[in-house]
This record gives structure tokens, sequence and C-alpha cells, in this order.
């Protein structure tokens, strides 16, 4: 179609994207997990998947049940949730706060960036022997392990929103008599906010990694109890139900993150859905 005025111009008809029904979102969500659940299912009443290798869907429920009914399951979640808890609380607080020492005040970068950079090198999985020997085997050693590998994303991202703020409105601020604390308080953290939701979702799922690892170190209770007891009785379906709650956990997590950044950045879910 031309216009008229103007001949051999095309009037532009742009094709605004409609915002997708929350229902079909939802759906389209849960329709891979469906599907993987599908898969399982069918192999294992095919025979192609035998329960010594991994236990149908069934005989994993029923499992679940067994666990729930006498308690043991429980009990293992309110173990591994404040192990995860505790250790992701002290890892984004040792995290935010040394991510804007570094990213706020060029003294903190010079002094603790590079040994920090160091630490983040290493593989927090190699630090359990050392963990065992400096802490023990108590639950000490598997929340400050948590708290190590919940900081250093937490750190990177915030150092990186610190430093990403406009210089320009650090200089007005100050110019209006805000300084220190006040500052980083009512001006820096608001606006490295989005480099904090990432790195605190980041966090989020690394917990239920570095849990994993933690519940390795000769534990008595929680999830990994219940998997190094299935293991030596080689039952696949409550090794199942474990590795299952691990997943749940996770996505779990992710939620939350979500939700936060939902409730602290509302604009960000509008401009993801046009």
């Amino acid at each position: 179609m031309t216009d008229a005025s103007f001949p051999g111009l095309v009037v532009p008809r742009p094709k605004l994207p409609r915002p997708r029904r929350r229902e079909v979102t939802l759906a389209l969500r849960t329709a891979g997990p469906l599907a993987l659940l599908g898969g399982w299912w069918l192999a294992s009443a095919t025979g192609v998947l035998s329960a010594d290798v991994l236990a149908s869907p069934v005989t994993v429920l029923d499992a679940a049940r067994e666990l729930w009914s006498d308690g043991q399951l429980t009990d293992a979640l309110r173990v591994s949730l404040t192990r995860a808890v505790l250790g992701l609380a002290f890892g984004l607080a040792a995290g935010l706060l040394l991510g804007v020492v570094t990213g706020f005040w060029r003294l903190g970068e010079e002094l603790l960036d590079s040994p920090l950079q160091l630490l983040r090198a290493l593989p927090f999985l190699s630090l359990v022997p050392l963990f065992m020997v400096w802490f023990g085997i108590g639950e000490s050693a598997r929340i400050i392990l948590i708290a190590v590998a919940t900081t250093f994303p937490m750190y990177v991202s915030t150092a990186g929103g610190v430093r990403n703020v406009d210089r320009r409105l650090l200089e007005a601020m100050r110019s209006f008599g805000l300084g220190g604390w006040q500052l980083v308080r009512q001006v820096v953290l608001p606006g490295a906010l989005p480099s904090l939701l990432a790195g605190f979702r980041l966090s989020m799922t690394l917990s239920v990694i570095a849990l994993i690892a933690a519940e390795e170190i000769n534990s008595t209770s929680g999830i990994g109890y219940l998997m190094t007891q299935a293991q030596s009785f080689s039952r696949t379906d409550i090794l199942s139900v474990c590795v299952l709650i691990y997943g749940v956990l996770g996505i779990c997590a992710d939620l939350v993150a979500r939700a936060a950044e939902r409730v602290l950045m509302p604009w960000r879910v509008k401009e993801a859905a046009r």
C-alpha cells in the first residue's frame, strides 16, 4: 500500500508481537518435564530400562510415599534446607559486601580483587578435604562449603554492577552532600540492582549443587544421607527420589529468584512479555 501524497513510498505496518497468555506459557514450560516423564515411564514399561538401572516412575512414587509416611523424607528435607539456606545467606552477604567494597572503592579493588579472583578459580569441590580437616565432619564444614560456593557469583555480579553505575550520577549526588555508605545504599545499590539479581539467581542455583557436595561429607542426616544408605542397598527407587528432590530444589531456587525479580524490577517482566 502506497501513500497518495508521496507516490512510491510504502506505509509501514509494523507487526507488534502479542503478549502470550499465562496459560500458554505454563503449558510450554511443563511440556518438557512431562515429555521426559512419559519417556521414562514408556522405557520402564516396555523393559528397555530395567529396574536394576533405574526404577520405574510408579516404583519411585511408592518409595517416596514410604519415606514420607515414616518421616524420613520430611526430616531429611528439613536438615538439607537448613544447610542450604544458612550457607546461601552467608554467601550472599559476603559476596554483596565484597562486591560493593571492590566495585565502589579503588583501594578495595586493588587490595581484594586479585586474591578473590584467585580463590574463585579454585573448584569448590577441591576444598572438601581441606574443610574436613579444618572444620571436622560437623555441620560447620557443610554450611561453610555452601557459603564459599555461593559467595563468588554474587561477588562478581555485584562488583560489575557497581562499577557500571553512572559516574556522573554519583558526582551529582556527592554535590548534594551524599557520601560513603549513604551514597551506596541510596544510589549505587539501586543502580546495580539488575546485576545483583543476576548474582542472586546464580548463587541460588549453585547452592543446590554445593548442597549435594556438602552432604557427601560423612552425613548422618539429610537427603545425601538417604542417598548413601540407598546406594548401600542398591535401592534405585530411593536414589531416584533423592535425585528428583535435588532437581525440585533447584527449580524452586530459580522460581524464588524469578519472583524476586518480578517484585523488585517489574518493568523487566513487562519488557520480556512483549
